[in-house]
């Protein structure tokens, strides 16, 4: 039987993340229209109201891993949902009584981007005290698939609403989506067992310390911060160079990112399968350096679209795939306790470069154009993938299932602890 049909709970939170996960998609396409068909504004105000999303991870993302470590993770996961409501609810209401500004749009991008912050480092802590160890990998590579799933019809769906329904009902029909989300995960009935951590200082430091020390958790970091990089890199200019090099309409680029994004969805399918087939550290580095080369197909788009589809649909396969294997590997690797911090400080690392790419890519396309802008950001998507080859993961089978496990050749000081 199915972990979805079998675990109540687990269906319930399922559908709590997956709905979360589509409003926030909504939310990142529907505030910008918002700003523009209502309030005109800027190119540069957009930009900042983009950015103000992303911010937290760099504002709090150290402490919130702290905090999630030493508190019980539902509760925090219902109140940066009720957040998240309250929050985009205020916007059709100041829209409907003429007193939205760009200023609480502003605020309100920051502040459900912080409620984002919480609610993503206390579920990604909280998955492996829901389920038992044997299912861990099912339920990511479920809840992955679900997440690309919803970020799809998100991001298509938040334009259509604000088409058809209208600015200010657009977003009370995304602040719905985290009303049902609410009520998703007061209806689990698991009770997480009171934390046997003491309160105490240099928790961050902590954090900080667990990933710089570890070879295996230092290599994903880093690897994920270099990825991330270079992925929106491309994706802050390839809508422009589709429009203006390859000549597509708005609709079809539309289309083309829909469907080249779905490949996301059967990469958390297949993750798993592959890392049973091949091993994990194999099945890695395929998802992370293999399927990625096929980025190099994007800039070739100008010639046919459906380049752009092949390239765009096994990067995404590629990254959720190897999402799947990567967040098994650290719910099974990391002491259950310390797995709040290890989420912020990887995040934070990881979503910090997100401006920076965005930034990185804009300017390479001022400054050299387009096509050769989007030739050296999208290379960098699997060379990305040289960090993990570079790593102790190259000539392994399979990643260590447990933190000390000895690595041939590396000593570190988990291994020196495990031997001491």
């Amino acid at each position: 039987m199915s972990l979805l049909r079998r675990h109540r709970d687990f269906r319930l939170l399922w559908i709590g993340e997956t709905v979360n996960r589509f409003g926030s998609a909504t939310s990142a396409v529907a505030l910008p229209l918002v700003a523009i068909s209502l309030l005109d504004a800027s190119t540069f105000e957009v930009g900042v109201l983009t950015a103000a999303a992303w911010a937290p991870w760099l504002l709090i993302g150290l402490p919130v891993g702290a905090w999630v470590d030493q508190n019980h993770r539902r509760p925090l996961l219902l109140g940066s949902s009720a957040a998240s409501f309250l929050l985009l609810a205020t916007l059709p209401v100041a829209a409907w009584l003429g007193v939205l500004t760009i200023h609480l749009l502003l605020a309100v991008a920051l502040l459900t981007g912080a409620a984002a912050v919480l609610f993503q480092t206390a579920y990604t802590a909280y998955l492996p005290t829901l389920l038992d160890p044997a299912d861990h990998a099912a339920g990511n590579a479920k809840l992955h698939g679900s997440a690309s799933a919803a970020q799809l019809a998100g991001m298509g769906g938040g334009g259509l609403v604000v088409q058809y329904a209208g600015p200010a009902n657009a977003i009370l029909v995304d602040a719905t989506t985290f009303l049902v989300a609410l009520a998703c995960l007061a209806a689990i009935r698991f009770r997480e067992r009171r934390t046997t951590e003491a309160r105490r200082a240099g928790l961050i430091r902590e954090g900080i310390q667990l990933v710089a020390r570890d070879v295996w958790l230092r290599t994903l970091t880093i690897f994920g911060a270099v990825s991330n990089l270079a992925l929106m890199g491309y994706q802050a200019i390839v809508v422009v160079f589709l429009v203006r090099e390859a000549g597509l309409s708005a609709g079809t680029v539309g289309a083309l990112i829909a469907a080249a994004t779905s490949g996301g969805i059967l990469g958390a399918f297949l993750g798993r399968r592959l890392a049973a087939r091949f091993g994990t550290a194999r099945a890695l580095l395929l998802c992370e350096l293999g399927l990625p080369t096929l980025a190099l197909l994007i800039p070739l788009s100008s010639v046919s679209p459906w380049l752009y589809l092949v390239g765009g649909f096994g990067v995404s396969l590629g990254v959720v795939g190897g999402n799947v294997i990567k967040a098994t590997f650290q719910q099974s690797y990391c002491p259950p306790e310390l797995l709040g911090r290890l989420t912020a400080t990887a995040s934070f690392l990881n979503y910090g470069t997100i401006p920076l790419g965005a930034l990185l890519g804009g300017t390479l396309g001022e400054l050299l154009g387009l096509g050769p802008a989007l030739w050296i950001t999208t290379a960098g998507v699997p060379l990305a993938g040289l960090v993990l080859l570079c790593s102790p993961m190259r000539g392994r089978r399979d990643l260590p299932t447990y933190q000390g496990a000895v690595v041939p050749g590396v000593r570190t000081d988990s291994n020196r602890e495990q031997m001491a």
